[in-house]
């Protein structure tokens, strides 16, 4: 094909990538005399009815499409049966070659581009388009360290790599979101869990999943938990690290109900990441000029929310452990309008730094750790409380187990309690009550029992009652002779 002039217009010059349908070239444009992309459809596939329709259908759909981040559609052909599609040629590398080449990103810029794809599939979700195959390979890296994401609607059906299910191309599955890996609906939510994915491999150089097989990647998107970031990157902020646990729950009911969603926490992440470091370099001073806001003195940036940056840069300096999260995990949306990070359409209870406090009613000293109880809400993975050690289950010592509960400073609806633990295999369940019991039989059940992962998410059914205090009860401990928590969260 090379030396192949399209439509008396298009010269093609040189192959840049190839996939399973279709195969992309650098051409020349001797019209307006520039160099252009042209994805050109396999021949043997243009003869299909059905993908020729799709083709051609969604390259329409693209090209509505005018963002900076957003890899331009300047046209759409045929040439002797065989469509073309024409995009404007971005120099420079991949965001999968950026991650082979450099390992781990720097924590700031990793942030930035997460931010700039997360823009690129907003302009895309207005238009009801869903790109479902977000990946560092569908990620340009242009020659001023933009990131510009392709393949828009079309990935689905001119990729032949990845799992299938009913016929239909899914996308790769290092990437797939668990409804997406099921052959379920796929919604705008997909999108935002396979950048969560994308944003983890920048962090930490690797996809999250591994297995022989794509299928065995799949299933484990549906299965299994994700590995703990900040185990793998220590020095990521909490904020950071819970804006990817929301991004990439496995229930759409846990996870950002929209990437405009996630993104507004990756901006506030940003600024904090970059508030921690002492300053930004790269695509992470492009993205923070690029929001509205005050300058403050000591950032030579632009803020989107200055107030909100003052608090936590301030936090930061002044305050250590839980007051610096404290601060750091609340967001602001506008004068007067408090509101805290989401988890879908859950919102995080505020606790106060004194609000966690242990619970054993059934021992002589009834406590249980309570010089460490803090450890568990003050947004830091690296401090924990933990039971005491026991060498038998709680039973043969004639307790029905210990805990650990949050006031939340007023009754609430709780919805969900999240907890982060290196100990999983514990069984616990949540109780909810107004004042503190002297017993755990004067507390009220709320959810089943769970038995903990290293992140795990449990429901709570209060039905529409608000209370004040949510225990987490632990009845076992199961291989282990303590249960840890590292962070417990609640949400109404």
């Amino acid at each position: 094909m090379i030396g192949t002039l399209l439509n008396e217009r298009f010269r093609l010059e040189e192959q840049i990538g190839s996939g399973g349908m279709s195969t992309v070239y650098r051409a020349f444009d001797p019209t307006l005399e520039r160099w252009v992309a042209i994805k050109l459809m396999h021949k043997d596939i243009s003869t299909d009815p059905d993908q020729l329709e799709r083709f051609r259908r969604e390259a329409r759909a693209v090209a509505r499409l005018s963002h900076p981040h957003v890899v331009t559609v300047i046209d759409f052909g045929e040439d002797s049966g065989t469509p073309y599609i024409v995009f404007e040629l971005v120099e420079g590398e991949t965001l999968k070659e950026r991650i082979k080449r450099l390992g781990r990103l720097p924590v700031d810029e990793a942030v930035a581009y997460a931010i700039e794809i997360g823009r690129a599939l907003s302009a895309a979700h207005a238009e009801r388009l869903v790109h479902r195959d977000i990946k560092p390979q569908n990620v340009l890296i242009d020659p001023n360290g933009r990131a510009k994401v392709t393949d828009f609607g079309i990935a689905r059906s001119l990729e032949a790599h990845g799992l299938t299910a009913d016929g239909r191309v899914l996308g790769t599955t290092d990437y797939v979101s668990p409804e997406q890996a099921m052959g379920h609906e796929v919604t705008e939510q997909s999108d935002v869990y396979s950048l969560g994915v994308v944003l983890f491999e920048m962090l930490t150089g690797e996809i999250p999943f591994k297995a022989e097989t794509q299928v065995a990647v799949a299933m484990k998107h549906v299965r299994e938990p994700m590995p703990d970031l900040q185990r793998r990157r220590p020095e990521v902020s909490s904020a950071l690290a819970a804006a990817l646990d929301d991004a990439t729950a496995k229930d759409t009911e846990d996870r950002y109900a929209s990437i405009d969603d996630f993104v507004h926490d990756l901006e506030e992440s940003l600024a904090i990441e970059v508030a921690r470091s002492g300053g930004s370099g790269g695509e992470a001073t492009s993205v923070l000029r690029a929001l509205p806001g005050e300058t403050a003195d000591f950032v030579p940036v632009r803020l989107r929310n200055p107030r909100r940056w003052l608090i936590t840069v301030g936090a930061i300096l002044l305050l250590a452990g839980g007051a610096v999260a404290y601060f750091a995990t609340r967001t602001e949306r506008g004068a007067g309008q408090a509101a805290t990070p989401r988890a879908g359409d859950l919102s995080r209870v505020a606790l106060a730094g004194d609000a966690a406090q242990d619970y054993d009613p059934q021992s002589e000293d009834k406590q249980e750790s309570p010089d460490a109880t803090r450890n568990a809400i003050d947004g830091n993975r690296t401090t924990i409380w933990d039971t005491e050690s026991y060498e038998s289950d709680f039973q043969s010592l004639g307790k029905d187990g210990v805990g650990l509960y949050v006031d939340a400073g007023s009754p609430v609806a709780g919805r969900r309690l999240a907890l982060t633990t290196p100990t999983p295999g514990f069984t616990a369940s949540v109780y909810a009550a107004n004042t503190v019991p002297g017993d755990i039989d004067g507390w009220r059940k709320v959810s089943d029992d769970s038995t903990a992962e290293e992140t795990t998410r449990i429901k709570i059914d209060t039905l529409d009652k608000e209370f004040r205090y949510y225990l987490l009860w632990i009845t076992s401990l199961g291989e282990e002779e303590k249960a840890e928590i590292q962070e417990m969260t609640l949400f109404r």
